[in-house]
């Protein structure tokens, strides 16, 4: 990267990166070298793909009443917009009467399908073609609805600065965290370590780790192999930001109280339909 110290604060707006003297990104990956590896893979990898996603498609419209392929916005690289394609897992509408809200394993309104397509990743595949079009990275923080940043931002110190590198199909937070709206914290430390520590090693790592936790390995024997981050080096560096910002730290704390309860609607869901 030209600038390492390079993001955006709660300050910054769409494509108006500022600096945060406390959080530095230390990749050892350049983006230009990491975007032309990443385009060759991602090129391979559809190729492989096609004809699963091709075949996909035709059982969720078997299976199912409406399209094969679900798309929705999420903020891309600086925030800027771009739209991610999917396979759809669930009914059609499905948010039409609840409204946006967290999906969990048992939610009824994810299909029969659906259900094996998410075990397995499958419903993912078509994001190589957002890979391809440079809007999203094979290794990055997880994409998020533009909608619900400024919500998460409030209630999360340092939430933005994720943006500072692409969205990534797979990732520390996708491979290490699950998807319960207690790990939102959890999750926003991954992203940002990766953010702090991206490099081409990590990446060739977490997509091997990826690839294993598919095919039904345990998630601690792969990390303990592969030897990725501890989730304890990966929470400190949150803990060391909140420490250095009080007034982040407030501002969770605020948010936290103005909340009853985590109800499912306080953040929605990344993985709706």
């Amino acid at each position: 990267m030209k600038n390492p110290s390079r993001t955006i604060s709660k300050a910054g707006k769409e494509g108006q990166p500022v600096i945060i003297p406390e959080f530095r990104c230390l990749s050892t990956w350049p983006t230009r070298y990491k975007n032309f590896v990443e385009f060759c893979v991602a090129l391979a990898l559809f190729v492989i793909a096609l004809p699963f996603i091709c075949v996909a498609a035709i059982l969720v419209k078997l299976t199912s009443r409406g399209p094969a392929f679900y798309f929705q916005s999420r903020s891309g690289r600086f925030g800027k917009g771009y739209v991610i394609y999917k396979l759809r897992t669930m009914y059609l509408d499905s948010e039409r009467d609840t409204g946006p809200i967290w999906s969990s394993s048992s939610d009824p309104r994810i299909t029969p399908l659906g259900r094996i397509l998410r075990r397995t990743h499958f419903d993912e595949l078509p994001q190589l073609w957002n890979v391809l079009r440079g809007e999203m990275s094979l290794v990055g923080p997880r994409p998020e609805r533009p909608e619900f940043l400024p919500l998460l931002e409030k209630s999360l110190p340092y939430y933005r600065m994720r943006l500072m590198l692409k969205p990534g199909i797979t990732g520390l937070a996708q491979v290490y965290a699950d998807t319960d709206l207690a790990s939102v914290r959890r999750k926003l430390a991954h992203d940002l370590y990766y953010v702090h520590a991206s490099s081409g090693w990590l990446d060739l790592r977490l997509l091997m780790a990826t690839a294993f936790v598919v095919l039904g390995f345990s998630f601690p024997l792969v990390r303990r192999i592969l030897r990725l981050p501890r989730p304890k080096e990966i929470n400190g560096l949150y803990t060391r930001l909140t420490k250095k910002n009080p007034t982040a730290s407030s501002c969770e704390a605020g948010a936290a109280a103005s909340r009853t309860k985590p109800t499912d609607d306080a953040i929605p869901s990344m993985e709706s339909a």
